[in-house]
């Protein structure tokens, strides 16, 4: 697991986020309100379309985007 993801879901889990890691089907996707991904390079980044699926920021990504961009580039 990337330290990336390590941080992310620290951070989830500290807004009280539940965090559950799971394959996803079609099913769920066209359920989700808000799909992102996380990376070395691409920190929290929301995912705008999967296939026809069409997502925007939510909440939460908006949340864990802020909160991973102020730990790691505080001073």
């Amino acid at each position: 697991m990337s330290a990336t993801r390590c941080s992310v879901i620290a951070l989830a889990r500290r807004q009280g986020i539940e965090v559950v890691e799971r394959h996803l089907t079609d099913d769920d996707l066209s359920r989700a309100t808000e799909v992102f991904i996380t990376g070395t390079a691409a920190e929290v980044t929301p995912v705008g379309q999967i296939g026809d699926l069409h997502f925007q920021p939510g909440r939460i990504c908006r949340a864990l985007m802020q909160d991973f961009n102020a730990e790691v580039r505080s001073p």
